[in-house]
């Protein structure tokens, strides 16, 4: 397909998702005919989106411009980055680069969707450079809670943007090597035009502590607790976390399951990219549990969040097939709550000790983002004439844009911006031009996006008040009732106790018939706008409740 031709010397920075919330990272990055998108992940679903499994972010503008996008670069593999793509590459079939762990683990969910043969991936390496239409991106090695994570070195004829990704400076990482500190500071010799940072942990002072003290944490409680079965629950991406637990089972002496579908897979891509190490004879499968002594025994599952059908959950409630939790086992929590998962996470946690669980939640986890002091590095080394904080809700983001305040950028290079807004950058400034359609695009079972806004609102309608519907047969002509009113309620009020009101409503069903005849009413909407609003007053009065009502008329001839 031809290009659009398109003269503009500007570089547009779209956020189609990630600013002013946690997860759905995706920007589009668009010179002249060129567009590069960085990250397309998911969200998972507030407490009122009922019913929903994932929330994708809406890709309007790409489709709208699907001449001109040349691929998708990924950063690393947490599903908030990379969650949406099986979703959006149905509709926008370009190129993803990302590196070997992140392709593997892209390559599984396109396979589940179907459409792994006909996606375009090729896996880059840190350090290496591609060009994409107008732009060069350079992949750069950092750290983060999962392996092979890249900030990204983006050039275009306007400049150089650095988008770090999500990060932490860990100079003892577990698996691979540490921050390419050098080549940003390389970049920023050579001049950088914008760097965009992440800002998840804007608010905490000081560093974030290395991941291989969780090591040394979780290898003492496995000496505290010797004498009980273990069971340690933590996100399934990170997989420098698994390696560690698997070590400290392997130097005492213990058998390990992995347990939960997500933990399986990653774990069992991992290895075999050898990402993860695991010592001979020291994986078993659940069904041989049974043959070995609780204290010689280890399960590490998914979970940590409170999910409901996470594999901790089910152990806790006793629906799990295979397992339990019995009195003196240790529960580790190696995670902290996401925001937002505090009360789940809560309940889990009662749950377990209410179970006669041991359950460890503290000091067991460290995260994966960068703190003040970090994200203070950073921006020394790359030495940004303005400054974009992204990655997190809008208090982080104010938070960064304190620290690069502090570090002496002028308050006018700092943009502070939200999702949808078009930021123009080149050699004259900066300003924010327009503002493109965004938003969320809900996934229910197999549909995406046929669950809107009005749906949802029904649902939760259904999830405060019940509903009550009047049933009735009509004559033809003549809107005599030949059938009914019944009346059928569900989560509204137990039937069998409600006779009276049960009566009451089919009178006012009646009564509203009445008035239907009298004014010899046809139109069927007409009709059932009538008996709805007679129901509604009626239930308001008796109840103060507003159920969802709806008549449901059928006709027959006289």
């Amino acid at each position: 397909m031809a290009k659009k031709k398109n003269g503009g010397k500007v570089l547009k920075i779209i956020p189609l998702g990630g600013l002013g919330q946690i997860g759905m990272n995706i920007t589009a990055f668009e010179y002249g005919n060129s567009i590069v998108v960085v990250d397309c992940g998911l969200a998972f679903p507030e407490d009122d989106m009922l019913g929903i499994d994932l929330v994708i972010p809406d890709i309007t503008y790409l489709m709208d411009n699907a001449d001109k996008v040349e691929g998708f670069v990924i950063t690393h593999g947490h599903e908030d980055h990379i969650g949406a793509l099986p979703y959006v590459l149905k509709q926008l079939n370009v190129p993803v680069y990302a590196t070997k762990l992140t392709t593997a683990l892209i390559e599984g969910k396109l396979k589940e969707h179907g459409i792994s043969e006909i996606v375009s991936k090729r896996v880059v390496s840190a350090g290496e450079t591609i060009t994409l239409g107008a732009f060069k991106v350079e992949f750069i090695r950092t750290n983060h809670s999962i392996a092979d994570a890249c900030a990204l070195a983006i050039t275009s004829p306007v400049g150089t943007v650095v988008h770090t990704g999500d990060f932490k400076v860990d100079y003892t990482p577990v698996f691979g090597d540490a921050i390419d500190l050098q080549r940003f500071a390389e970049l920023g010799r050579k001049g950088v035009l914008a760097l965009m940072c992440d800002s998840t942990n804007a608010e905490r002072p000081g560093f974030t502590n290395s991941e291989k003290t969780v090591g040394k944490t979780i290898d003492a409680l496995f000496s505290e607790h010797e004498d009980s079965r273990i069971i340690v629950s933590t996100f399934a991406s990170n997989v420098d976390r698994v390696q560690q637990i698997i070590n400290a089972a392997y130097r005492h002496n213990r058998k390990v399951v992995v347990e939960g579908r997500s933990m399986v897979n990653i774990i069992q891509t991992a290895t075999e990219l050898g990402y993860i190490d695991v010592h001979e004879n020291t994986l078993i499968d659940i069904e041989d549990l049974k043959n070995y002594p609780d204290r010689k025994t280890v399960i590490i599952t998914t979970g940590s969040q409170g999910e409901t059908m996470a594999a901790l959950n089910r152990i806790a409630n006793s629906t799990h097939k295979l397992l339990q939790i019995k009195p003196g086992d240790t529960v580790i929590f190696s995670s902290n709550p996401i925001p937002g998962n505090e009360k789940a996470v809560a309940r889990l946690i009662n749950e377990l000790s209410m179970k006669g669980a041991d359950v460890v939640f503290q000091d067991a986890h460290v995260s994966g983002h960068a703190c003040q002091e970090e994200i203070k590095l950073i921006y020394t080394l790359v030495k940004p004439q303005y400054a974009i904080p992204v990655h997190g809700e809008y208090k982080h983001l104010k938070a960064q844009a304190a620290i690069a305040r502090e570090l002496g950028i002028a308050k006018e290079n700092i943009i502070l911006t939200s999702v949808g807004k078009v930021i123009a950058i080149n050699k004259k400034g900066v300003r924010i031009t327009e503002e493109v359609q965004t938003g969320a695009v809900f996934v229910d079972g197999l549909g995406v996006g046929d669950v809107g806004n009005v749906v949802i609102r029904d649902r939760q309608a259904l999830a405060e008040d019940g509903i009550l519907m009047a049933v009735m047969t009509l004559e033809r002509g003549t809107n005599t009732v030949v059938a009914g009113p019944d009346i059928v309620t569900r989560g509204f009020i137990y039937v069998k106790e409600s006779d009276d009101i049960m009566e009451e409503a089919r009178d006012v069903v009646l009564t509203a018939i009445d008035k239907i005849q009298v004014r010899n009413i046809t139109d069927w909407g007409k009709m059932k706008s009538i008996i709805k609003d007679a129901l509604s007053s009626y239930v308001w009065k008796k109840m103060k409740r507003r159920p969802m009502i709806m008549p449901i008329i059928m006709e027959i001839d006289n």
